[in-house]
C-alpha cells in the first residue's frame, strides 16, 4: 500500500499542468483506475483482511483526492502568476471616452434668448400650458368666430357630462402669459414669455407641440420705433452679425397696429444666409396692444400703451443651425444632434454667430 501511496503522490507532484493532472486522476482513482480497483477486491477477502485492507485504501483514496485539489490549486496560481507577468494594466491612465448628455437645440436657444433679452431689461414670465378659454381667446380680442378657435385647429380639454366649467385648451401661444403678468403686476412692465404650446397641425414646418417666445413692453410712451429697435438689437446679437428688420402691414386681433416682421437674408445653394443680400424671410408678428388687451388685463389704455411681438423658438433656432425640418426636434435619432454641434454640455455662446 506503500508502494502504491508513493507512487500516486509522485506522478501528482510531476504533473505539467490540468490536462495532465485529469489523465492522473483517471488513471488512479477513475471508474477503472488502479485505486478503485484494488477497492472492487475488497469483496473477495476475509473479514479479517478487509478490516486491514479497507480503512487503508479509503484513507489512500481520501489522500490522492487531496493531492489532486491541491495540485489543481498550484496549477491554476503557477498560471495566474505567468498572465500577471506577462499583461499588464496602467491604471494611471485616462478612462476612455464616454459620451454624455446633449443640450437639446430648443433648450440652448431658449437660454440664449432668454440672456439676450435679460441685456435689454426683460425679465422672464411664465404661465400653465392648460389654459381657460377667456384666457387664450376672449382676453387677447380674439373673437369667438375665429378660426384659431375651432377645434380643427385647437386642442380642447375633455368635459365630463354635466361639467358646466369653462371650456379649457392646451395654449396656442404664451400670450395668455401677458394677460397673467398685467393682471398681477399692472404696468409698467417688460416680459417675455418663452414656453411650449400647442396647435393642431403637422408637417415641415409645424408640429402639434412647439415652443414661443413672446415679448411684451408696457409703458406710457412706447412706440413702434422702440419695438423696431429692440427686434433689429435681438437678431443682431442672435446671429451674430447686423440684421435689418422689414414690418410689413397686417392685422392681428390683440395689436393694433399690427405688422409682420421679415428679416434680411440671402438664398444660396438651398441654404438661408441671414443678415445679407437682398431678400427677406418672414419670422415673427408683432404691434401696439390692442386697447381692449390692456383693458382685459386691468390696464388702463387712456394712461399705458405698449407693444408685443412673438416667434418661434424652434423656428429660429431652425435658421441659426441649418437645421431643415421642425419635426426633427421631436422625432428623430437623436444622434442628428451632434451632427448639428451640440456637444455635451456645451454653454450658449449669446453673443456670437453660427
Amino acid at each position: 500500500m506503500d508502494s502504491l501511496r508513493a507512487t500516486w503522490l509522485e506522478r501528482i507532484g510531476n504533473a505539467g499542468d490540468e490536462a495532465a493532472l485529469e489523465e492522473i486522476r483517471v488513471a488512479a482513482i477513475g471508474k477503472k483506475g488502479e485505486i478503485s480497483l484494488k477497492m472492487r477486491e475488497l469483496g473477495k477477502m476475509t473479514p479479517e483482511e478487509r478490516q486491514t485492507a479497507g480503512p487503508a485504501l479509503n484513507a489512500l483514496k481520501d489522500e490522492v483526492n487531496s493531492a489532486l485539489a491541491a495540485k489543481k490549486q498550484a496549477l491554476a496560481d503557477a498560471a495566474l502568476d505567468a498572465r500577471l507577468q506577462a499583461e499588464w494594466l496602467d491604471v494611471t491612465l485616462p478612462a476612455r471616452h464616454r459620451r454624455v448628455g446633449t443640450i437639446h437645440p430648443v433648450s440652448q436657444v431658449t437660454e440664449e434668448v432668454t440672456a439676450i433679452f435679460a441685456d435689454m431689461g426683460f425679465s422672464v414670465a411664465e404661465g400653465p400650458q392648460i389654459e381657460t378659454d377667456w384666457y387664450n381667446f376672449d382676453a387677447l380680442n380674439i373673437p369667438g368666430h375665429h378660426p384659431a378657435r375651432a377645434e380643427m385647429d385647437t386642442f380642447y380639454t375633455h368635459r365630463a357630462e354635466g361639467d358646466n366649467r369653462p371650456p379649457h385648451v392646451l395654449r396656442t401661444h404664451t400670450s395668455p402669459v401677458q394677460i397673467r403678468h398685467m393682471e398681477a403686476h399692472g404696468a409698467p412692465c417688460r416680459v417675455i414669455a418663452p414656453g411650449r404650446v400647442y396647435r393642431a397641425d403637422y408637417d415641415q414646418t409645424h408640429t402639434p407641440m412647439f415652443h414661443q417666445v413672446e415679448g411684451l413692453a408696457i409703458d406710457r410712451d412706447l412706440s413702434m420705433a422702440n419695438l423696431k429697435w429692440v427686434l433689429e438689437e435681438f437678431f443682431t446679437a442672435y446671429f451674430g452679425t447686423k440684421v435689418k428688420t422689414r414690418f410689413r402691414a397686417s392685422h392681428f386681433p390683440f395689436t393694433e397696429p399690427s405688422a409682420e416682421v421679415d428679416i434680411q437674408c440671402s438664398f444660396e445653394g438651398g441654404t438661408v444666409k441671414v443678415g445679407e443680400g437682398d431678400g427677406w424671410l418672414e419670422v415673427l408678428g408683432s404691434g401696439m396692444v390692442h386697447p381692449k388687451v390692456l383693458q382685459a388685463a386691468g390696464v388702463d389704455p387712456a394712461e399705458w400703451q405698449g407693444f408685443a411681438f412673438g416667434m418661434g423658438i424652434d423656428r429660429i433656432a431652425m435658421l441659426k443651425y441649418g437645421i431643415p425640418d421642425l419635426r426633427a426636434f421631436f422625432d428623430s435619432d437623436l444622434r442628428w444632434l451632434r451632427h448639428y454641434g451640440f456637444s455635451a454640455l456645451q454653454v450658449p455662446a449669446v453673443h456670437s454667430g453660427v
